[in-house]
């Protein structure tokens, strides 16, 4: 019989020891990064923050240098981007004054529109994301000529109201669903029937303007970086819920497009919706099934209340109308399980809930963040975790307007034909 060798005792490990298990909160957190893409993007930035600012705290708050920032800021003060503002009151120290600047918000403006199921909406933003004008109005026909044609022919008689003597920089244009931003073109929107349209081109020709181009998801999220929650610079998402149901994504301070620029398409997530509204995708249980406006009022009907429209729903709701209210806080629930799903798959800093009735009706904001204490593993405070949009009632205005205003951050000192006399 064949026997093994002998073997020594095995060495018993040194045992580390015992400590308390590591909680989130001993994580430290990253030094917060500068989130624009250039220097005279970061130096605008920071005067947007914290305006009217010295040269010198631009200059920490950036990290870039002194002689950097002078440069970038006296650049942005020829443009008109930035203004010089009075020295501050006090004594004179040593050498020459400190002179603080300010977002010059009195010579530009950026123009937005958003193109949604049923109407679109144009509006003027000046350069601190303030909305200055806007015009809604619903669709004659969804004709892609038809709808950019109808928009470019209204942005003179805005601007000649309330545009003052100033000039706009630029249009951003935003909309649902499947949108490439460096194409600039809107790839696919079901509800309206367009496939490949050329929106960028098409609105340039029709109003000479330089055009960006984004989802109403995206655009948003932007908007929440530029001049609305500061925790969404870092880590963030944003869902929508109108005609439209969609998402963006912020990673690492940047809002993620995807390769094929596809990224939030959250529509058709099964959340178990049910009953007997078919989505286009088929089903009935999928997101948008569940709480697109269009599918709410098909459950208006089924329960007996019936309404023009998603807002005239919302108003009986608001009265107190008790299957109204029933079906909002259905509604609460299924989006309350799909912030769940996204909670825990990007554990965000913020989750931002772009939705009508969450912000009217402090219920369903409620239940909607019960659900995601009961459902998600990660997010452990949704109070502080889960919020409304910054740009309650101003929401669609905003999107298309805070496409050309990213950029502009993005990249003051690129080719802005507005700006080009002045560089």
């Amino acid at each position: 019989m064949k026997t093994s060798p002998p073997t020594s005792p095995p060495t018993r490990p040194t045992t580390p020891p015992r400590t308390a298990p590591l909680r989130r909160a001993d994580i430290p957190r990253p030094v917060p990064f500068i989130r624009r893409a250039t220097g005279a993007g970061a130096v605008l930035g920071a005067v947007l923050d914290h305006g009217p600012v010295a040269r010198s705290t631009v200059a920490r708050l950036t990290g870039l240098s002194p002689a950097t920032v002078s440069g970038h800021s006296h650049a942005l003060v020829r443009r008109g981007l930035l203004r010089e503002d009075h020295p501050a009151p006090g004594p004179r120290g040593p050498g020459r004054p400190h002179v603080p600047v300010d977002v010059d918000t009195g010579r530009h403006l950026v123009a937005g529109a958003h193109i949604a199921v049923a109407h679109t909406t144009l509006s003027l933003m000046d350069l601190r994301g303030r909305i200055v004008a806007e015009d809604r109005r619903p669709h004659r026909g969804t004709d892609p000529g038809s709808v950019l044609d109808g928009l470019a022919a209204r942005l003179p008689g805005l601007l000649a109201a309330h545009g003052a003597g100033r000039t706009v920089l630029a249009l951003g244009a935003a909309t649902g669903h499947w949108v490439d931003p460096d194409a600039g073109v809107v790839v696919r929107h079901p509800q309206l029937g367009w496939h490949d349209v050329p929106l960028r081109r098409m609105l340039t020709d029709a109003t000479g303007l330089p055009v960006h181009v984004d989802s109403h998801a995206r655009a948003l999220a932007r908007a929440e970086q530029l001049v609305g929650r500061a925790a969404t610079r870092r880590s963030a998402v944003l869902l929508f819920a109108g005609a439209v149901v969609d998402a963006a994504f912020v990673t690492a301070g940047a809002v993620h497009q995807g390769p094929r620029s596809g990224a939030g398409s959250v529509a058709h997530l099964p959340v178990g919706a049910g009953g007997d509204v078919r989505c286009t995708c088929g089903t009935t249980g999928c997101l948008q099934s569940g709480v697109s406006e269009p599918a709410m009022v098909r459950r208006a009907a089924a329960a007996g209340l019936r309404v023009p429209d998603f807002p005239a729903l919302l108003d009986r709701a608001a009265d107190g109308e008790r299957r109204a209210s029933a079906l909002f806080l259905r509604r609460a629930r299924l989006l309350g399980r799909a912030a769940s799903v996204l909670l825990d798959m990007f554990d965000p800093e913020v989750l931002v809930v772009v939705d009508a009735a969450a912000c009217r009706l402090p219920a369903c904001l409620d239940v909607l963040r019960a659900e995601v204490a009961e459902r998600s593993w990660v997010c452990g405070d949704p109070v502080r975790a889960v919020v409304p949009s910054s740009f309650t009632g101003a929401v669609l205005p905003t999107a298309g307007a805070a496409v050309a205003l990213g950029a502009l951050y993005d990249d003051p000192l690129g080719p802005w034909p507005a700006l080009s006399g002045a560089s």
